[in-house]
């Protein structure tokens, strides 16, 4: 179970939702630049990652400081995935890194980023909003769950 984060490029004239169905999943020469441009800026300002290229996405890990998380790309659609790990405020650092890459991907890609999980844009979302989300289930599952 992980606290999940999804990009797309949203098609004009239709909602995220309906974007989403109709994504083709077959990554074209500017989708692999656009990966390849986005691993090098992530490396770069954010920190070491690994990776794995799967027949229809590409797969990166980043295991910082912060945490760990894992990102899918597509070409029209990427994930931020964060297990729930991290309660109460050990999920402030490795949310935050998860909204600084998925902005980059929203500059990098062209894709628009929407944290469901507390219906906000990436763009201009509240990390700390995002943060105590993650951090109380997490929380709840140690206790529950462990």
């Amino acid at each position: 179970m992980t606290y999940d984060i999804m990009l797309l490029r949203v098609l004009p004239g239709r909602t995220f939702d309906e974007t989403l169905e109709e994504i083709n999943s077959t990554l074209t020469v500017e989708q692999r630049a656009d990966w390849d441009r986005l691993l090098q800026r992530i490396s770069r300002e954010v920190g070491p990652v690994t990776t794995e290229e799967f027949p229809y996405s590409l797969t990166l890990w980043r295991d910082g400081p912060g945490g760990h998380l894992q990102l899918d790309y597509d070409g029209d659609s990427a994930n931020i995935d964060i297990p729930y790990r991290y309660p109460d405020s050990e999920a402030l650092p490795i949310t935050a890194e998860a909204y600084r890459i998925g902005r980059m991907i929203e500059e990098e890609c062209g894709l628009e980023g929407y944290d469901h999980e507390v219906e906000q844009p990436v763009r201009t979302g509240d990390i700390d909003v995002a943060a105590a989300r993650l951090g109380g289930i997490a929380r709840w599952a140690q206790e529950t769950l462990t």
